[in-house]
């Protein structure tokens, strides 16, 4: 099956919003972070998990957040932090000049997406995470629709006529700079 321009163009505005939103919710979650203690993130994620370390205390997710919590220094917590704050701007900085359609935000979104994929590629290759796995995925299908869409809006803003400046004169003609 074949898709349409405006199919692909469709699939583009549908992950580059996508991406907006996880910006977007990165930034709340780096900022909730920056201001909780990390004895108050222990209390959530032990009330988080109590349910299902009730039922099976082995659970791998719930006890590795727990441990993680449990063992979770200032200085980690400052990083995410600011991890999470810089890769949401810099998302939906670039989200906003790709929906807006500014070419200079084509590449520079290849680049910046593209420099966090391969280092979730590098994460990936030591932790083995499926849902890594998964949103690297999700990742590498986005950055493909940005190419093709740069491509596209090169195309359509290379097509248009160039207008140029026109000087009037005391008379009221225009004049050609």
């Amino acid at each position: 099956m074949k898709l349409t321009e405006n199919q692909v163009h469709l699939l583009f505005k549908i992950g580059v919003w996508s991406k907006g939103i996880d910006g977007a919710l990165e930034m709340i979650a780096g900022v909730a972070l920056l201001f909780t203690s990390p004895g108050s993130l222990r209390n959530l994620v032990g009330w988080l998990t109590q349910g299902e370390l009730q039922e099976d205390p082995t659970d791998f997710v719930a006890t590795h957040l727990v441990e993680f919590f449990h063992h979770l220094s200032i200085s980690t917590k400052h990083f995410a932090s600011v991890y999470l704050l810089v890769y949401g701007m810099a998302k939906l900085g670039l989200v906003i000049g790709l929906l807006r359609g500014k070419l200079w935000s084509y590449p520079t979104a290849l680049s910046v997406l593209g420099l966090f994929f391969c280092y979730q590629i590098y994460r990936l290759s030591h932790n083995h995470s499926i849902w890594l796995g998964v949103f690297s995925v999700i990742d590498l299908i986005v950055l493909v629709l940005i190419w093709r869409d740069y491509k596209y809006m090169k195309i359509i803003k290379e097509a248009r006529p160039q207008v140029s400046p026109v000087k009037h004169d005391d008379s009221g003609v225009g004049v050609e700079l």
